[in-house]
């Protein structure tokens, strides 16, 4: 087959950009034609590896020249929208591709009305409230309802539209055309940890979506009522971004300097897991996490809220690790203090996290894709 992919950038380290790379790459690894379609691309290489078989093409849209000024884009979008469907509609029609998979950016409105010939299919990387889940106030509070609203009136449209978690399929209701494949692992199970180490792990954008201020209030928790059992244990907590200073500042007030970390990311993703005993994970929504698909590869237990969406699609709450419900900080951190303090119980469900990844594994999500197509 000859599949086209339509996204953004591939230039970012993110995990549409990843998960993009790794089905491209197998496609075109198992005899299929792929191109890449991108709006935002600046001349900029992808960040993960594409095969050489795999063509890209750039339309030079640049819709990211707008972020963050409402007003501005409000004004530019429509402009930008009409040259990007006369350009992507000129090069489909030039391509004839059998499938093309729109990954839910500034095209998703009109992809499915251009008659190139080919199947169309719409795959969402997020979950279906996202916007709602900004808590943004004001203009850009109107803009997020307005298009949560849109965006289930154009999902109906597609030949297919691919949702990542069984919980976000009900969120979306009964369309006929929806189905559930998940993200592949990242890497196969290379070995176990071996949760001896007294290490939490924890790992995720320093934004208000991960949650990190509620997991330094849980871990104050954790040392408050269970200071001797859980002397020696340490949070890493592993990313970047715009609360880096709060989230130092928060670790100061709580005085959990001596006991809790912000490391930069690394490459080197892997030995992070390896060096830890636990992966916990506060976040305030989610789509589908990698990292608890991460965790389970190199088979460690997980505590995580059980926030919309994912945690529900990866955890199973007292074979693998616990799921908590959204909020409940208490909980939360008696369930961590158990497995800090027990490693029997680590062991157990981390031998069970590693049997559950592969549900996970890329020939696995593959084969689901090839049945689709």
């Amino acid at each position: 087959m000859k599949i086209v992919y339509l996204i953004a950038g591939t230039f970012n380290a993110g995990g549409m950009e990843r998960v993009l790379s790794q089905k491209a790459n197998w496609l075109a690894c198992h005899g299929h034609e792929v191109v890449v379609v991108t709006t935002d691309q600046r001349g900029r290489p992808p960040y993960f590896h594409l095969d050489q078989g795999i063509a890209t093409s750039d339309l030079g849209i640049n819709y990211d020249a707008d972020n963050g000024r409402l007003l501005s884009k409000l004004v530019r979008f429509p402009v930008r929208q009409w040259r990007h469907r006369r350009r992507l509609t000129s090069l489909l029609l030039r391509l004839r591709a059998d499938v093309v998979v729109c990954m839910f950016n500034n095209d998703v409105g009109f992809v499915h009305r251009i008659h190139d010939g080919s199947l169309k299919v719409l795959e969402v990387h997020f979950a279906k409230n996202k916007k709602l889940q900004y808590a943004r106030r004001g203009l850009w509070a109107l803009a997020d309802r307005w298009r949560t609203w849109r965006e289930q009136q154009v999902v109906r449209k597609y030949d297919r539209f691919v949702v990542l978690t069984h919980e976000d399929a009900a969120l979306w209701g009964r369309l006929p055309n929806i189905a559930v494949i998940p993200n592949a692992r990242t890497f196969p199970p290379v070995r176990q940890a071996a949760l001896s180490a007294h290490r939490v792990l924890a790992i995720g954008r320093l934004d208000y979506q991960k949650g990190f201020d509620r997991l330094i209030g849980i871990w104050s928790l954790v040392r408050k009522q269970a200071q001797a059992a859980v002397a020696g244990w340490q949070l890493d907590i592993v990313g970047d971004g715009p609360l880096r200073d709060a989230l130092q500042r928060q670790i100061q007030q709580l005085g959990l300097q001596d006991t809790v970390h912000l490391l930069p990311p690394t490459p080197a993703v892997q030995q992070l897991y390896l060096r830890s005993s636990i992966l916990v994970m506060t976040s305030r929504y989610e789509g589908l996490p990698m990292v608890l698909i991460k965790a389970q590869t190199l088979g460690l237990p997980i505590v995580a809220y059980a926030c919309q969406c994912g945690p529900r699609d990866v955890v199973t709450d007292g074979a693998d690790g616990y799921l908590i419900a959204d909020g409940n900080e208490a909980l939360f951190a008696a369930r961590l203090t158990q497995l800090m303090t027990d490693e029997a119980l680590r062991r157990r469900m981390g031998q069970s996290a590693l049997t559950a990844s592969d549900r996970f594994s890329q020939e696995q999500v593959m084969q689901q894709w090839m049945q689709l197509l």
